[in-house]
Protein backbone atom coordinates (compact mmCIF):
# COMPACT_ATOMS: atom_id res chain seq x y z
CA UNK A 1 0.00 0.00 0.00
CA UNK A 2 1.48 3.36 -1.09
CA UNK A 3 1.50 6.08 1.10
CA UNK A 4 -0.46 9.35 -0.65
CA UNK A 5 1.37 13.00 0.16
CA UNK A 6 -2.02 13.76 1.48
CA UNK A 7 -1.64 11.57 4.22
CA UNK A 8 1.44 13.59 5.69
CA UNK A 9 -0.14 16.97 5.43
CA UNK A 10 -1.17 18.32 8.75
CA UNK A 11 -5.33 18.50 8.70
CA UNK A 12 -5.00 22.20 9.89
CA UNK A 13 -3.00 24.26 7.78
CA UNK A 14 -1.81 27.55 9.19
CA UNK A 15 -3.49 30.49 6.99
CA UNK A 16 -0.89 32.97 5.37
CA UNK A 17 -0.97 36.62 6.85
CA UNK A 18 -3.07 38.61 4.77
CA UNK A 19 -0.59 41.22 2.64
CA UNK A 20 -1.86 44.44 4.15
CA UNK A 21 0.08 46.62 1.73
CA UNK A 22 -2.52 47.29 -1.04
CA UNK A 23 -4.97 48.36 1.49
CA UNK A 24 -6.15 51.90 2.27
CA UNK A 25 -6.49 53.52 5.82
CA UNK A 26 -10.47 52.63 5.65
CA UNK A 27 -9.83 49.35 4.68
CA UNK A 28 -7.29 48.21 7.53
CA UNK A 29 -9.57 49.75 10.03
CA UNK A 30 -12.65 47.42 8.30
CA UNK A 31 -10.30 44.32 8.54
CA UNK A 32 -9.52 45.20 12.59
CA UNK A 33 -13.28 45.50 13.46
CA UNK A 34 -13.48 41.70 11.34
CA UNK A 35 -10.61 40.63 13.16
CA UNK A 36 -11.75 41.72 16.94
CA UNK A 37 -15.33 39.89 16.16
CA UNK A 38 -13.35 36.88 15.18
CA UNK A 39 -11.68 37.33 18.51
CA UNK A 40 -14.80 37.41 20.71
CA UNK A 41 -16.38 34.74 18.92
CA UNK A 42 -13.19 32.49 19.04
CA UNK A 43 -13.03 33.46 23.12
CA UNK A 44 -16.87 32.25 23.53
CA UNK A 45 -16.62 29.28 21.76
CA UNK A 46 -13.60 28.34 24.38
CA UNK A 47 -15.53 29.40 27.29
CA UNK A 48 -18.14 27.03 25.90
CA UNK A 49 -16.03 24.05 25.93
CA UNK A 50 -14.63 25.28 28.88
CA UNK A 51 -17.64 25.15 30.51
CA UNK A 52 -19.09 21.40 29.10
CA UNK A 53 -15.47 20.24 30.12
CA UNK A 54 -16.01 21.43 33.77
CA UNK A 55 -19.31 20.01 33.39
CA UNK A 56 -18.29 16.49 32.07
CA UNK A 57 -15.63 16.65 34.36
CA UNK A 58 -17.85 17.40 37.88
CA UNK A 59 -20.25 14.79 36.88
CA UNK A 60 -17.58 11.84 36.43
CA UNK A 61 -16.26 12.39 39.69
CA UNK A 62 -19.41 11.57 41.30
Amino acid sequence: MAFESDDLEPLHKKSQPRNLDPMAVDDLREYIATLKAEIVRVEEKIKAKQSHASAAASFFKK
